[in-house]
């Protein structure tokens, strides 16, 4: 796929929204495809992120190392903000 930091970016991403929205299938489906390619094609564990006023902390194993990544909010927020400001173009729709 992308380079590391790309799918980072691509999961974190995706990963806010679906904790704003844990009904949203659709996101969840998304972040479990950023996952995936995380952990197959970059070799990455143990993943887990931290939030402060300026930035999203991804924190990280790849291999044996431990490495950490960060990311602006403004930038990881951007879906989530879009979602939210027109929610009728984001609907749910359940599974069949």
């Amino acid at each position: 796929m992308k380079s590391l930091q790309d799918s980072l970016y691509n999961w974190l991403t995706i990963k806010i929204v679906c904790e704003d929205r844990p009904d949203d299938t659709a996101a969840a489906d998304t972040e479990r495809m950023f996952f995936e390619i995380l952990s197959e094609e970059h070799n990455i564990s143990d993943i887990h992120f931290e939030k402060d006023d300026v930035m999203y902390y991804v924190k990280y194993t790849k291999g044996e190392e431990r490495n950490k990544s960060r990311f602006p909010c403004e930038l990881i927020e951007v879906m989530l903000k879009q979602i939210q400001s027109e929610p009728e173009k984001y609907v749910n729709y359940p599974e069949d």
